[in-house]
């Protein structure tokens, strides 16, 4: 006994091509799906960090404490030669930290 079988296909209705379409999907792929802001955020915690003495890449990531804190200790640490790993320090934390701020509010969204 043969059977027919018939297959119909719907036309999908993204097929349409969109030149803002092709951008926006290769700027989601270079800023990680996160949008610029988020892509960008660390990148301004590093500069702001980089003006020595005064933290500010811990103020950006709005941990205000942990930047005057680290503003007062560092008066004792400089004429120990050991300033340039607290500055090198601070400057991987704000990173760190607005990175981990960047994940957190993703996952929120999802």
């Amino acid at each position: 006994m043969e059977e027919e079988y018939v297959v119909q296909l719907e036309p999908s209705e993204g097929s349409d091509f969109r030149p803002l379409g092709v951008i926006s999907a290769i700027w989601s792929e270079l800023s990680g799906g996160i949008g610029p802001w988020g892509a960008i955020r660390p990148l301004f915690a590093v500069a702001f960090s980089l003006v020595p003495f005064l933290f500010l890449g811990q103020h950006f990531n709005r941990q205000h404490r942990k930047g005057g804190e680290w503003f007062l200790i560092q008066f004792p640490l400089i004429p120990a030669f050991l300033w340039p790993f607290l500055f090198v320090w601070s400057i991987a934390d704000a990173w760190w930290v607005s990175s981990g701020i960047v994940a957190s509010s993703e996952s929120n969204i999802d």
